[in-house]
C-alpha cells in the first residue's frame, strides 16, 4: 500500500542512497512527457528533508531542462532492484542551475566536494513537495555489475570547445522545440 510523506524521511533517504539508478520525469504543455534514467553514483545528492539534486551530464537530448523552464513539474523515481521490494517517488518542482553560473559553482562546492564531472551542463534541483513509498512487488531483481563508462569516456575525449559545439548542435531546444537555456553553458565553455 502506498504511503505519502511531506518530507524525505531518514528511512527513504537510506533506501534511495543505496540505489544505482533513478528516473526523472518531466512534462510541459504541448510537449511529450519525458522519462530519463540517471545514475546515482557521483551525481545524486539528498540535501535536505525537502530537496534533492543531481549533476547532469551532456547527452543526446535536453528534455528535462526545457520542461523545467516551461513548466517546472518533476518527479524522481527510485526502484529497489537488489534488496527489499520498494518504489520511492519524490514529487515537486525542479529547476536547472546552469554550469558557468555562480550558483552552479556554489552547489558543486557545497554538495559535490567541488568535483565537477566531464561534460556536466547543469545541476537539477528538486524542491520536494511530497514523497511516496509503495511496495514494489512487481519490480524484478537485477544484479548490479558496474557503471557504464561510455558517456564519461566520450566527455573526457572532448575539449570544452567541442562540448560547447555539441551543446549548440544538439541541446539548445527539446525534441518539441522548447528552449533549454544551454546557450549560456556553451558560451561559458568557450571561455
Amino acid at each position: 500500500m502506498a504511503k505519502f510523506f511531506k518530507t524525505i524521511t531518514d528511512t527513504l533517504r537510506r533506501i534511495v542512497e543505496r540505489q544505482r539508478i533513478f528516473f526523472v520525469a518531466t512534462a510541459a504543455e504541448g510537449a511529450r512527457v519525458n522519462v530519463s534514467p540517471r545514475p546515482t553514483a557521483d551525481t545524486l545528492r539528498i540535501t535536505g528533508p525537502n530537496e534533492a539534486m543531481y549533476l547532469d551530464m551532456t547527452g543526446s537530448g535536453a528534455e528535462t531542462a526545457a520542461h523545467l523552464r516551461a513548466d517546472g513539474r518533476m518527479t524522481m523515481m527510485f526502484c529497489s532492484f537488489e534488496e527489499q521490494p520498494m518504489i520511492i517517488r519524490f514529487f515537486g518542482t525542479g529547476r536547472s542551475v546552469l554550469k558557468g553560473t555562480e550558483e552552479f559553482d556554489t552547489l558543486l562546492n557545497n554538495y559535490f566536494d567541488g568535483k565537477d564531472l566531464p561534460g556536466s551542463r547543469q545541476i537539477v534541483v528538486l524542491t520536494v513537495e511530497e514523497t511516496q513509498s509503495s511496495c514494489g512487488y512487481g519490480v524484478p531483481f537485477f544484479e548490479y555489475t558496474g557503471e557504464r563508462s561510455t558517456l564519461r569516456d566520450w566527455s573526457e575525449r572532448k575539449s570544452d570547445a567541442e562540448i560547447a559545439e555539441y551543446l549548440e548542435q544538439k541541446n539548445l531546444v527539446s525534441q518539441d522545440g522548447l528552449p533549454t537555456g544551454f546557450e549560456a553553458v556553451a558560451d561559458s565553455l568557450k571561455g
